[in-house]
C-alpha cells in the first residue's frame, strides 16, 4: 500500500491536525478494577489468599484496587518505568494496602495470577514478554490479559490516528515529523514514542502465544459498540476495540468457558 509522506504528507497533516488528538481513556472509576471490568464481576473474588502480578502496572489504580477487593492477596505491581513506582507506592499508602502491595522494577515471585491491561500494544518484544511471564507463573496459575485497540482499528494508531485509520494512510516517518511538533524526545519510530507501540495485530498476538511456553484457553474480542459484525474471525482485525484473553501454561489444566466466567 502506498502511503502518503514526505513533505506532502507532512502537509497534510499540518492542516487536518494542527494539534495531537485528544487520547480519552475509558478507564473505570478511582478505586474499580478492571479486572471486573473486563471479566466479571465475580472473578475479584477469586483473588482471595493469591499472589498476583500487575504486568505493566502503571500508576498502581489497579494493583490498589486489586488488594482492596481481596484484603488477604498480595500484589506485586511490576513496570520498567521507575517514575510510575513512587506514585504507585503514594496509592497504596492512602489506600490502606501497602502491607499488601509491592512496587518494583524486578521480581523472581511465582504468581497464582498475573493480569495485564492495556500494555500488549506497547510491549517491543511481546515474544519476550509473554517468555517472562510464563517464568513467573505457578504451574497451575493464569494470565488474564485485556489490549486494544489492535493495529488495524480506526484508532490503532492511538495518538497518530488523527482520523479513523490514518496512521495506515499516512507513512511512519510523515507521523513523527508531524508528532515533533508537539514531542521534543527524537522519537525516529513508533516503538520510539512514549509507552511504544509494536503494530500488534490479534493473528500476531495469537501466534506469539504459539511459540511460548504457553497457550490460549480462551480468547475474545470486543468489536466496535453495536457492530457485532465485526466480531467474525475475517473482520475482528479491522473491528476490534478490546481483545481479552486467559493464557495457561502448555499442560493440560480444566478448560474455563469465556461466556461462564464473564457473566459470574
Amino acid at each position: 500500500m502506498v502511503k502518503l509522506g514526505g513533505s506532502v504528507g507532512l502537509g497534510i497533516l499540518k492542516v487536518i491536525a494542527s494539534r495531537p488528538p485528544r487520547q480519552v481513556l475509558a478507564a473505570p472509576p478511582e478505586g474499580d478494577s478492571k479486572l471486573s471490568a473486563h471479566f466479571s464481576e465475580g472473578l475479584t473474588s477469586r483473588l482471595a489468599g493469591k499472589t498476583i502480578i500487575d504486568f505493566g502496572c502503571g500508576d498502581g489504580q489497579q494493583a490498589v484496587a486489586m488488594a482492596r477487593a481481596a484484603p488477604d492477596c498480595r500484589v506485586i505491581g511490576f513496570d520498567i518505568q521507575k517514575k510510575h513506582l513512587d506514585r504507585s507506592r503514594q496509592r497504596a499508602v492512602l489506600a490502606g494496602v501497602e502491607d499488601q502491595c509491592l512496587f518494583t522494577t524486578h521480581t523472581d515471585e511465582l504468581a497464582d495470577i498475573i493480569v495485564s491491561f492495556d500494555a500488549f500494544e506497547h510491549f517491543s518484544d511481546p515474544l519476550n514478554i509473554l517468555r517472562i511471564m510464563s517464568n513467573l507463573l505457578k504451574p497451575q496459575g493464569e494470565i488474564l490479559i485485556s489490549f486494544g485497540p489492535t493495529w488495524l482499528h480506526p484508532y490503532g494508531g492511538h495518538m497518530f490516528s488523527v482520523f479513523p485509520w490514518a496512521h495506515l494512510l499516512f507513512s511512519e516517518q510523515a507521523l513523527l515529523r508531524w508528532r515533533a511538533q508537539f514531542r521534543s524526545d527524537g522519537a525516529k519510530r513508533f516503538e520510539d514514542v512514549d509507552g511504544g507501540l509494536n503494530q500488534i495485530r490479534i493473528g500476531e498476538f495469537e501466534r506469539l502465544v504459539e511459540a511460548s511456553p504457553l497457550k490460549i484457553d480462551w480468547l475474545e474480542t470486543v468489536p466496535i459498540r453495536g457492530l457485532t459484525i465485526l466480531k467474525t474471525r475475517y473482520l475482528r482485525e479491522i473491528g476490534s476495540s478490546l481483545v481479552r484473553c486467559r493464557l495457561v501454561l502448555k499442560q493440560d489444566l480444566p478448560f474455563l468457558d469465556p461466556e461462564r466466567m464473564l457473566e459470574a
